[in-house]
């Protein structure tokens, strides 16, 4: 069955998500989810993906995840530097909503694996390896937020919801995206 749902996307399931609406909730989705595949029985066995493809899926959630964090901080320990010409920890505790201990800790972090030195009294900078970490980030990031504003997301919401997306999108799903970008001229 097609339908359309509120905001005129074609759905080519039977689930009817009501985007947009009071229906449109998370908890009422998800039962609409349960209902209709209780209907359908023993087809919604057969629609999962084998146990191997939906371990590597699930695996490079996990992966991510582990990476977001050092991610996100190289890429404001590099914003620091080239704004305010120095990256102390209580800076970027601050700006990363985090406390100064839960910082320094996550300094260290980067610290083992190469990607930031610190020098006492003089802040947080970052190694040639953290700063080219640093650089993909902010290019994952840009092109994340280019491809929401170009499909008519607000630019604060865009770049709030590039902070996940682009940790989890994989590099095939990244070109995919500047192919868009650039296909629209």
């Amino acid at each position: 069955m097609v339908t359309k749902c509120s905001i005129g996307y074609i759905l080519t399931r039977s689930e009817k998500y009501g985007l947009g609406s009071p229906a449109g909730s998370v908890r009422n989705v998800a039962l609409a989810m349960a209902d209709t595949a209780r209907h359908k029985g023993a087809d919604t066995a057969e629609k999962l993906p084998a146990e191997g493809t939906q371990a590597r899926r699930f695996g490079k959630t996990r992966s991510a995840q582990s990476t977001a964090l050092l991610e996100d901080y190289v890429e404001l320990i590099a914003d620091l530097l080239s704004g305010a010409g120095e990256a102390r920890p209580t800076d970027i505790a601050r700006r990363l909503g985090v406390s100064h201990a839960t910082a320094v800790k996550t300094i260290s972090r980067l610290k083992r694996a190469g990607l930031a030195t610190a020098r006492p009294y003089r802040g947080v900078f970052l190694t040639e390896k953290g700063q080219a970490l640093a650089d993909r980030v902010r290019v994952r990031h840009r092109l994340v937020v280019d491809l929401l504003c170009a499909l008519g997301v607000p630019t604060e919401s865009a770049e709030a919801d590039a902070e996940g997306i682009e940790h989890h999108v994989s590099e095939m799903t990244l070109k995919a995206f500047a192919q868009f970008l650039k296909s629209r001229g």
